[in-house]
This record gives C-alpha cells, structure tokens and sequence, in this order.
C-alpha cells in the first residue's frame, strides 16, 4: 500500500468542503433577499431621481389665441395683440420652430416681452415651460 498522497488530493480534499459551505451560504443569502422583497410587496426599491435642470428655449413670446400670427387687420402690434389676449384670458405661449410651449411665470417678467424674441430659461414639463429668468433678443 502507498500511504503517499499526492498534493493535488491534498488540495482537493480541503478547497472540496470550502466550496459546500460557501454554496450553502449563497442559497440561504439568496432565499433570505427574496423572503424580504416578497414581504415588501415585490415593489422594487426606486431611487430618487436627480433634479431637473433648466434649459434655455429660444422663440417668440406670444399667446395661445393668436400664436406666431396676430390678425393683421387690426390696428395692433404684436405686443398690444399679445397683452390683449392675455388679458381677455389667453395663456402665454412660446412659439419655437413648429413647437407651441404654454409659459408659467410671473406675468409681468412674461408681458416685458410680449410680441418678442427671447431667451426663456426654466423647466419642460410636458408642453409647459415653468419660467425661470428671461432676456430679450432685441
């Protein structure tokens, strides 16, 4: 009989059992994580969301009425077309391109420019810009 061992059974006899234990060890972590989430209702975990940043939109200042095209055959400029919409309940509007924005902000920082081009910095939600500064391009 040959009581040499060799090396390799020496190393498989001892790694062998380590690797068991740390199986075992996985299982009972990973049933122990989906005991949690099925008490929790599954809902997985949301993170908070990073906070929106403003962006600068560039366009005409005008109202939902009349948009980019005030009725020429009124004695009105732009501006005066602009603040008579809103005043009979019109909503401001920034025209861009082929993209209409409704504006909320402060009504006077918004009727200064009035039948303008400008820079309207703030927030998109949706179709909606919520005004953060304005500056005119004149």
């Amino acid at each position: 009989m040959n009581n040499h061992r060799s090396w390799f059974a020496l190393v498989t006899s001892c790694v062998t059992p380590a690797l068991i234990v740390a199986l075992g060890f996985a299982i009972l972590f990973a049933g122990a994580a989906v005991a949690f989430a099925v008490a929790d209702g599954g809902k997985p975990v949301a993170r908070e969301a990073a906070p929106p940043r403003e962006k600068v939109f560039v366009g005409l200042v005008t109202d939902d009425h009349c948009g980019a095209r005030h009725d020429m055959r009124s004695d009105m400029n732009p501006a005066e077309c602009t603040k008579m919409c809103v005043r009979n309940g019109s909503k401001y509007l920034l025209v861009e391109g082929n993209k209409r924005y409704t504006l909320l902000g402060s009504e006077r920082q918004l009727e200064g420019l009035a039948g303008e081009r400008a820079n309207i910095a703030g927030m998109l939600e949706g179709s909606t810009i919520r005004v953060g500064s304005t500056s005119s391009l004149k």
